[in-house]
């Protein structure tokens, strides 16, 4: 890996530096190239730093404000009123060009608003998406988006939001015909709302997207399709259910290993995969959706990430950061939109 530098707004999320900086240690431990500006409250920051090996010091450096936006504030007040603020400072210095990824577990739409005026979207791009990695039973990777970032779409904005997400699986994954679908009610074309009707006329008419038509939330898993596309609302529910059932899952089946001994013996027989489920089933593990169709690259974090949910988060910042993810959208998205225009 080439030098790296990503700018992390260690003051958002629940716990803040508390979490961020010894995760953000973790992660200089594993990427000997990686350099970070750590950007929030100085003294606050210093305090997690006392016993960093002054080799992992030296690829630290901080950029010192006191401001910072709340989960309570709105999007629009926080592009205007926080100018000073950890998160914003973060993303201007993607924009400038001295870091090539930024991270934050603050404020969603705030997140959203200040890097769609600092860094603007791509061609042919209306509203950049909060897209993530689900795990599914085929171990093939399947892309959720949005996430939240934008609450109501119109169709058009889906059908722009289909057309990243199959890019973003051609480009990373290396699949040539990404199978696209929009998550719905039911999976009869009658179906559904009229943006999501409209959307699925659009992508029907677009032969470059492998569209499949609709799928229901109890096919997320399956692995059927690679991209799934939604609004923020739908999405974000969606995502947080999930999650909410996973920790429900893990934590009845750790209880269930504990009681009796022949399934205590069972247990230490099949460990090795039952800690695979556990860790694949746990949220904490695919921590992190990328802000996709701005020309920078924005990673968010949940805000109740724990250090190892927020490493995760940093991983997945760092492997964008060397795919150099918006290039690789805005060459591939450039010949769709083309051809669908034309």
């Amino acid at each position: 890996m080439t030098d790296l530098t990503l700018a992390l707004d260690v003051m958002g999320g629940d716990y803040g530096p508390r979490v961020t900086v010894p995760a953000t240690l973790q992660a200089l431990h594993l990427y000997p190239s990686l350099h970070v500006v750590l950007v929030g409250n100085q003294p606050e920051i210093e305090h997690f730093l006392t016993k960093a090996e002054s080799s992992i010091r030296q690829r630290i450096e901080i950029l010192h404000t006191t401001e910072v936006v709340s989960m309570s504030d709105r999007p629009v007040h926080a592009l205007r009123n926080r100018k000073q603020s950890s998160m914003r400072l973060a993303i201007e210095l993607v924009r400038d060009g001295k870091a090539q990824a930024c991270l934050s577990a603050g404020n969603t739409g705030a997140l959203m608003a200040i890097a769609k005026v600092l860094l603007k979207t791509l061609p042919g791009i209306d509203r950049p998406a909060l897209v993530s990695c689900l795990p599914a039973v085929n171990q093939k990777p399947v892309y959720l988006l949005d996430l939240g970032a934008n609450v109501s779409c119109c169709s058009e904005t889906l059908f722009q939001f289909a057309v990243m997400g199959s890019v973003l699986s051609e480009a990373v994954d290396k699949n040539e015909q990404p199978k696209v679908a929009l998550l719905n009610v039911g999976i009869e074309e009658i179906k559904g709302n009229d943006q999501v009707q409209q959307a699925g006329q659009l992508l029907q008419q677009s032969p470059q997207i492998n569209y499949v038509g609709f799928i229901e939330g109890n096919d997320l898993y399956s692995g059927n399709v690679d991209v799934i596309v939604c609004d923020g609302f739908v999405g974000n529910i969606t995502l947080k259910t999930s999650e909410g059932i996973a920790k429900l899952l893990v934590n009845q089946l750790e209880k269930g290993l504990t009681k009796g001994f022949f399934v205590r013996l069972m247990a230490k027989l099949i460990a090795p995969r039952i800690n695979s489920v556990l860790k694949q089933m746990n949220p904490d593990h695919y921590n992190g959706a990328s802000l996709i169709g701005l020309r920078g690259i924005v990673v968010k974090s949940h805000g109740s990430a724990d250090e190892s949910a927020y490493l995760q988060a940093i991983t997945l910042a760092v492997t964008e950061a060397q795919r150099r993810l918006p290039k690789m959208i805005e060459e591939r998205l450039e010949s769709i939109l083309l051809d669908i225009n034309n």
